[in-house]
């Protein structure tokens, strides 16, 4: 009781610790956003960044959307700043009735202000919490705006979110619109240096929702000769106007407007994907019930592999929602009442399940509703309950009728659908015959694996090893606590050639699959993963390149959310060791390497590592396996489409675009962001 009562003694004396009303603290404007940006958008990487230019887009979309704007312009400054400008109605200029300050300053410095809450400036918008240009202010180092609105001109400057050149009217104008500059804050990001090539396919997107829409970007950034151009049309196009204008020109150029919409999207998704299309036309199904409007497209392909895009008011829902769930029951509803009208199913066969009518299918589900409910201010989820029974009775509807009207497109997309459903069937007896010899039962594991101790699946690592000599070598040299390492012998099965049975069917699958304990496709559960990390260690060489590319595709067509979770991992073993007697230095690339030369003196020498079977167990802990000195990427979807496309090349059938796309992007090879 003695020790009780210090403690109680102690806690009471310490007044540090005491919690008192001084402790809540209120942060003023858009401190809030500085303090926090993660909750605004989602991190300070280069996707939180990219964040920035969409949020000012998204306004001049909604523009678009309210029928007042057909032109945005995007400019890659210079300075590294970046200009947004769009010929909609502008901001009204006038003092806001309730705020008592300029409208532009409760737009641009207040939280959750914006014309998208009521009344009759949006019935349909995408920006609907009204946080966007507020929270591109308050993590910009500096921001002007120009505002023409009602045959005027004004400009206003803002810095770090707070008003530095008050709001000024400068001269009569007959345009009308409104252009943003900013340049964000070097003291909030990672890196302040945008990628064009990500915002041109978020901008591609955005014209292909809006059809007449016209989308312009300029960059006039110096010194990015050496960054990706998107095709030979592009780099011919910058070179003629080079020629033409050699000091005025902008470095990359691009032109978006694409009149036939959503249905030139999925054409555009079969065609970078070069898949061989089941039918030629590109179905189109469009409808309206009160204030909500609803178009979707899609196109039959020759993969085995889905996709499906979902856009709400033209943001990118990537995690799907209720938009996305009543296409795909009113898809399979329509096929398999099809299928049940003619005959097509044979025998004991039944249904076609939703997988199975998915199968190969380009798609775009695009709706525009009034009161749109999004998960979180990046809108990543549609949460609308009644757009669920809108899309799935419009799809039944007018798909049943498409198909009727067109036989021969209806037949040859069935006959796709019922050889995915024959496989599935062979997918689930593989699946049952493997679980009667335990292969895939939960409680037990393969023969190869190195388990760890811990159980506890938040502390724990699984090293995939390429390789017997390398496996042995991370088992001695692993910490069993909590690391666990799986050799893999042999080649690793090319899913995205293959249906599911021949997945059940691929020995150097099966481990992996059984160590993990999720399941998979159908059955992947999250809950059951057995680690916390999956690090994929192979060869830095084209062979562990090879493997690797196969394991992540593997992974991102059966395991998805592993990825989406972050759980997924490659580790970076070196490439040299550098040695002078007993002093040894480890260089993960040639430069590395030279330097260690240099500070090690000429006598110095390098040994090229061939694999990870030419360490010993001490140093690969040491490079590849110690969380403390090891380098290892975590594998992230920035871009589900541009992920899907990339595996859909890499892995695919056709060899030409995949030469094409390995020369672009060689220097790109250690980047695991997709």
């Amino acid at each position: 009781m003695s020790d009780i009562k210090n403690l109680e003694d102690a806690i009471s004396n310490e007044k540090i610790n005491e919690y008192t009303e001084g402790d809540i603290q209120v942060l003023e404007g858009l401190e809030a956003v500085r303090k926090r940006p993660g909750m605004y958008i989602s991190n300070t990487s280069q996707r939180g960044l990219h964040h920035l230019i969409y949020e000012i887009v998204d306004n001049s979309i909604d523009e678009a959307l309210a029928g007042r704007c057909d032109r945005i312009v995007i400019t890659f400054n210079k300075d590294g700043s970046i200009s947004v400008e769009d010929n909609g109605e502008g901001v009204p200029a006038g003092i806001h009735p309730k705020m008592g300050i300029p409208t532009v300053e409760v737009v641009f410095c207040i939280l959750h202000a914006g014309g998208k809450f009521g009344g009759n400036g949006y019935k349909i918008a995408g920006g609907l919490h009204g946080v966007g240009a507020s929270v591109v202010n308050a993590l910009s180092e500096w921001m002007e705006i120009v505002d023409c609105y009602g045959g005027y001109k004004y400009t206003e400057r803002f810095e770090r979110g707070k008003v530095a050149r008050e709001l000024e009217k400068i001269e009569k104008t007959d345009k009308h619109g409104l252009f943003v500059t900013f340049m964000p804050d070097k003291e909030i990001f990672e890196s302040v240096e945008f990628d064009y090539q990500t915002v041109l396919n978020r901008m591609r997107e955005q014209a292909f929702l809006n059809a007449g829409l016209t989308i312009e970007m300029f960059d006039y950034r110096e010194n990015i000769a050496d960054l990706e151009i998107s095709s030979d049309y592009e780099k011919n196009e910058i070179e003629d106007e080079k020629a033409e204008h050699p000091q005025e020109s902008p470095d990359r150029h691009k032109i978006l407007r694409y009149d036939g919409g959503i249905k030139s999207f999925v054409e555009h998704i079969n065609k970078i994907k070069r898949s061989e299309v089941l039918h030629s036309d590109v179905i189109y199904l469009s409808g309206k019930k009160d204030t909500s409007f609803a178009e979707i497209a899609f196109q039959y392909n020759d993969s085995y592999n889905e996709t499906i895009l979902s856009f709400a008011n033209n943001m990118s829902t990537i995690d799907g929602g209720t938009h996305e769930t009543g296409f795909k029951t009113g898809l399979s509803k329509a096929f398999n009442d099809y299928a049940k009208k003619y005959n097509i199913l044979k025998g004991d066969e039944k249904n076609l399940s939703g997988e199975d009518v998915r199968e190969g299918i380009s798609a775009i589900v695009s709706v525009k509703l009034q009161d749109a409910q999004f998960e979180s201010q990046t809108k990543v989820k549609l949460g609308n309950s009644e757009i669920r029974t809108f899309v799935d009775n419009l799809v039944a509807e007018k798909l049943s009728e498409y198909l009727e009207e067109n036989p021969a497109t209806a037949k040859t997309i069935l006959e796709k659908s019922v050889l995915a459903a024959r496989a599935r069937e062979a997918a689930r007896k593989a699946r049952e015959l493997t679980r009667r010899k335990s292969v895939l039962e939960s409680g037990s594991l393969p023969g190869r694996l190195n388990d760890c101790q811990e159980r506890d699946a938040e502390k724990t690592e699984l090293y995939l090893v390429e390789g017997n000599s390398a496996g042995g070598s991370a088992k001695d040299g692993r910490d069993s606590k909590y690391q666990a390492v799986l050799p893999l012998r042999g080649k690793v099965l090319n899913v995205e050639k293959s249906r599911l049975d021949k997945v059940y069917a691929n020995t150097q699958l099966i481990p992996i699959i059984q160590a993990l304990g999720t399941g998979i496709g159908e059955d992947f559960s999250l809950d059951k993963l057995r680690y916390g990390k999956i690090i994929i260690m192979s060869d830095a060489d084209v062979d562990g390149a090879h493997i690797k590319t196969l394991l992540l595709t593997f992974f991102f067509r059966h395991m998805r959310p592993l990825i989406d979770n972050g759980h997924i991992y490659a580790a970076q073993p070196p490439l040299y060791k550098v040695y002078r007697g007993k002093q040894e230095r480890y260089a993960f690339s040639d430069e590395e390497r030279d330097r260690h030369i240099a500070d090690l003196g000429s006598n110095s020498e390098a040994q090229r590592y061939k694999g990870l079977g030419e360490m010993n167990a001490e140093q690969l802990w040491e490079t590849t396996m110690n969380p403390e000195t090891r380098t290892i990427f975590k594998v992230n979807v920035e871009d589900a489409m541009l992920a899907d496309e990339t595996f859909a090349i890499l892995m695919g059938d056709k060899v030409e675009p995949r030469r094409e796309f390995i020369e672009m992007n060689a220097k790109y090879a250690n980047n695991l962001d997709f």
